[in-house]
């Protein structure tokens, strides 16, 4: 997070706004707390994933658009799990 020049505090909103945008993307219903997890674990998961391919993601729509990318990963592979 510190890495892409976001704070805590706008790591969690932004992951907030990102696991939302996610959770209606995939039509799941998970709630406010799990959007934000997955929004910042998800952007996590994501910088990684990138960062093997060479592409680098920063700033607050850097963080945004990883958040939704790794959220999205993320609920897929729940879905993948619980079946």
């Amino acid at each position: 997070m510190e890495q892409a020049g976001v704070g805590w505090i706008a790591a969690i909103i932004i992951g907030g706004i990102a696991g939302w945008l996610a959770e209606q993307f995939m039509k799941s219903n998970m709630g406010v707390f799990m959007n934000i997890i997955l929004g910042i674990v998800g952007a996590l998961v994501a910088n990684a994933i990138l960062s093997v391919f060479g592409i680098a993601l920063g700033g607050w729509l850097g963080y945004l658009i990883a958040g939704f990318i790794g959220a999205c990963i993320l609920i897929a592979l729940g879905r993948l799990i619980r079946r």
